[in-house]
């Protein structure tokens, strides 16, 4: 779609005097990444593990935006990772100003007009920083300078992307042709056109032109501009969560959205939604070292390599290994005479992929759902708002798990219909309720949980509770627990 560009935005140039200066950070961690199982599961993905870094993904955009240019983040997730976006936040010292929380996953465009309604509501003018939380950024310093030219041209009523020099005849990201620069705004020109991911021959044809550039999903305007423009083209998304976020309940950190109106907004990107018939669309090109590691490749691609090209963690053994990506959690990993394959493996997967199919690894995901496995909904380690639990054994009416509880935390008072439990203290010091008994273990000492009695474990000390825990029963699935009393209010 070509488009003629404005010679003035259609909104307002905002006031500078009397509104917040600052740029308001909206983090979007609602994605699944499928395409990098085994690692990223539905209820664990990739923005909440630690792929590039010693940090999450997360966690990495966050310390992005540790400066005085912006203000504290708005952070909008899924339901099911709320416990465990809270508590990377919490670990870091970060103060969001809300963790919304989405009935069902609506696409960008949704999510985005629900953050620009809470930023509006303070005023119209303020400039919202959109950014997805699985985003990798090598140079921060570029990162802020390229927002903070953004963040002018937003104030003159754009709505702007950032442009990544395309490297390769890329098909998985969307592309952009940039126009003429703005006047009074340095860095920023206008869009001429935007293109959705281009088959390989059209991609080989923007990266000879040389004025195309990646979209890199990265959008900064005026919360009053984005609800401006979306009314236009989306109505009905501005009106349905302009009312969903009316009806949102508060629920202990969280704001939960009211979900009967969510679901009435059309599921549409920012790109498609808006951004491809604005008007008013804006890109600052920067090289800031991006990647969105949307595959394998694409994190092979940024990692330190050794002298055979091959990007190497874990517990690895190699021998006439090249240009390979082979990632060992926990388990050990050997692999002989292999060039340009991805080979990762975790306690309870193991992927083998061509490193030129990687974007089909999402294949296997779904097709794992289909056939209801749930090696891609969930990890052996399983994070609960009080610690973890990871599975160690599991056979026909029996269990082995390995239960984390943080220092004072506790689990919810609860008993099960289908099995009993056995728990023994490895580490730390638990309470424990046993039906009107309440006892004191240490380690090496243990219990036991007959069939049907009321119970609840907690960590009264001020290092980790580690306990061995074994089912025994007819039925040892996670929907057998009745809470009766929850502090984290899933009862």
């Amino acid at each position: 779609m070509v488009k003629t560009p404005a010679k003035k935005p259609a909104t307002k140039p905002v006031s500078t005097t009397a509104m917040d200066q600052r740029i308001h950070p909206v983090i979007l961690s609602g994605g699944a990444g499928t395409r990098l199982w085994p690692m990223s599961r539905a209820l664990y993905p990739k923005q909440l593990l630690a792929l590039v870094s010693d940090k999450s993904m997360l966690e990495e955009t966050v310390r992005r935006i540790d400066s005085p240019q912006f203000a504290d983040p708005l952070v909008i997730c899924n339901d099911e990772h709320r416990f465990i976006v809270a508590e990377q936040l919490r670990g870091m010292k970060a103060k969001p100003t809300a963790i919304v929380l989405e009935p069902e996953g609506r696409n960008t465009a949704p999510a985005v007009a629900v953050a620009a309604h809470m930023l509006a509501a303070l005023s119209p003018d303020i400039v919202m920083a959109v950014m997805p939380s699985d985003h990798t950024v090598v140079n921060t310093k570029a990162f802020r300078a390229a927002m903070a030219q953004a963040a002018e041209a937003a104030r003159l009523g754009y709505l702007v992307t950032f442009g990544i020099a395309p490297t390769a005849p890329e098909t998985g990201y969307g592309y952009i042709k940039a126009g003429r620069s703005i006047k009074d705004c340095a860095g920023a020109l206008s869009v001429e056109r935007f293109v959705e991911k281009p088959d390989r021959k059209t991609a080989e044809t923007y990266l000879a032109d040389g004025s195309y550039s990646w979209n890199s999903g990265i959008f900064v305007m005026t919360a009053g501009a984005y609800l401006e423009e979306l009314k236009k083209h989306h109505p009905e998304i501005v009106r349905a969560t302009r009312i969903a976020l009316a009806n949102a309940q508060r629920d202990l950190d969280f704001l939960r959205l009211e979900a009967e109106s969510f679901s009435k907004a059309t599921s549409q990107s920012i790109d498609y939604a808006v951004m491809e018939h604005t008007k008013n669309a804006a890109v600052v090109p920067v090289n800031m070292g991006w990647s969105d590691v949307g595959s394998w490749r694409a994190l092979w691609e940024i990692a330190n390599k050794d002298e055979a090209g091959n990007a190497i963690s874990g517990d690895v053994l190699t021998e006439d290994v090249h240009n390979s990506f082979i990632k060992g959690d926990g388990t050990l990993v050997a692999v002989v005479g292999l060039d340009n394959v991805v080979v990762v493996a975790t306690d309870d997967a193991l992927l083998v992929s061509s490193m030129d199919k990687v974007q089909d690894v999402k294949k296997i995901a779904e097709s794992l759902k289909a056939q209801g496995r749930k090696e891609h909904l969930t990890p052996s380690k399983v994070y609960r708002p009080w610690g973890f639990y990871q599975s160690l054994e599991e056979g026909e009416r029996y269990q082995v798990k390995l239960i984390r509880v943080n220092p004072g935390a506790s689990l919810s008072l609860q008993m099960h219909h289908h099995r009993a439990e056995h728990w023994v203290v490895v580490k730390g010091t638990a309470n424990v309720t046993r039906g009107e008994e309440t006892i004191l273990l240490h380690e090496n000492q243990s219990t036991f949980i007959p069939l049907g009695v009321v119970h609840r474990l907690e960590n009264p000390g001020k290092v980790p509770l580690s306990i061995i825990e074994v089912q025994s029963g007819s039925y040892l699935g996670e929907d057998d627990i009745v809470r009766i009393v929850d502090t984290y209010g899933r009862n």
